[in-house]
């Protein structure tokens, strides 16, 4: 078994330097800090997490409140990507995680999500993909373990959330330097991420002098394809129909896609699209997808950082919002006019 003793002579430091650099001391090189850490995990060094445990008085488990409408966050192509680079970045610094949900067998079926986290005792939760309203969700918030929220706001925690206004401004000056005036926007339900990029949309278009009548502002739930055909249709329909539709995400913009084409109408010589994300998919598809893609990868690594500076240095992490900018991709399904 390698022993810290055996990490100190293969990086010619002491015993100290290894401990100090394993358990993240702030008066250790960040390179001297990486590279002992490297070298650690080459050698295949694991810490024993009784000894751990007890000399911190932390389990270095996180809880991960990540739930969509079925159910299962790992549904969600966004949010799986979002919780991949998270649970890279936890791991790397010697954390596991564990989901959090309230179906669980035996008794933990009948644990608030506060209960559940007391019960496995977690160091932090993240929380991603939720009812942020639920009554559960917010005693969890309210209690003294340290959470990070993905995409939504609670006053005095930390948020990690994707630059949901720049990235709509973004988007509409794309269309709009392609000759569009006529734009529809097919919104998300209601949350801060929809309001957020709602107000950027119509706060937009006025800078710009474009129109928004009431018909081209319309809603459907978050990667919805049926609905977003139907919508689509709606818009379609209309005695003087938008020349460009914006998705509230790209896989809804697939349903619209398919609404479109049933119309015997081409993309984009006909009617132009554009989703938000940027999943891997889009950029396959016949016609790669129009779509402002977030940074999924800074997203997770934000997320985890941030959490476990809280749960580690408690007294001295800023709590505050953390936004990160998305980039447009172009794709070919917004066509000039």
């Amino acid at each position: 078994m390698v022993s810290l003793k055996d990490i100190s002579a293969a990086c010619g430091v002491s015993v100290a330097t290894v401990s100090k650099a394993l358990n993240d001391h702030e008066d250790i090189g960040r390179e001297t800090k990486e590279r002992i850490r490297r070298t650690a995990r080459e050698m295949g060094y694991l810490p024993n997490a009784m000894a751990r445990a007890l000399k911190t008085n932390r389990t270095y488990n996180i809880g991960v409140l990540f739930v969509d409408e079925a159910q299962s966050g790992l549904t969600h192509d966004y949010f799986a990507q979002v919780l991949d680079s998270f649970k890279r970045t936890v791991e790397a610094r010697g954390y596991d995680i564990t989901f959090l949900n309230k179906g669980g067998a035996g008794g933990l079926s009948r644990m608030s999500y506060l209960e559940h986290c007391r019960y496995r005792g977690f160091d932090g939760v993240v929380m991603a993909c939720v009812d942020f309203y639920d009554a559960q969700v917010l005693e969890l918030v309210r209690s003294d373990i340290p959470v990070v929220t993905v995409d939504h706001l609670f006053d005095n925690h930390i948020n990690i959330t994707s630059d949901n206004v720049g990235g709509m401004e973004q988007l509409f000056r794309y269309v709009y330097d392609r000759g569009h005036r006529r734009i529809a926007y097919i919104h998300g339900a209601d949350s801060s991420v929809t309001q957020a990029r709602l107000t950027s949309f119509y706060r937009t278009a006025q800078l710009l002098g474009v129109e928004t009548p009431a018909e081209y502002v319309r809603e459907s739930p978050y990667r919805d394809t049926g609905k977003a055909g139907q919508v689509t249709r709606e818009l379609l329909d209309l005695r003087k129909p938008p020349t460009c539709i914006l998705y509230p995400d790209d896989f809804s913009c697939f349903g619209g896609i398919t609404a479109i084409r049933s119309r015997g109408l081409r993309i984009p010589e006909d009617i132009s699209v554009a989703g938000y994300d940027g999943i891997s998919i889009g950029r396959h598809i016949e016609t790669p997808l129009t779509t402002l893609r977030q940074d999924t990868v800074s997203l997770g690594a934000r997320a985890g950082e941030k959490l476990i500076a809280l749960i580690e240095h408690p007294k001295t992490t800023l709590i505050e919002q953390v936004v990160i900018k998305g980039e447009l991709y172009p794709g070919g399904t917004v066509g000039a006019i």
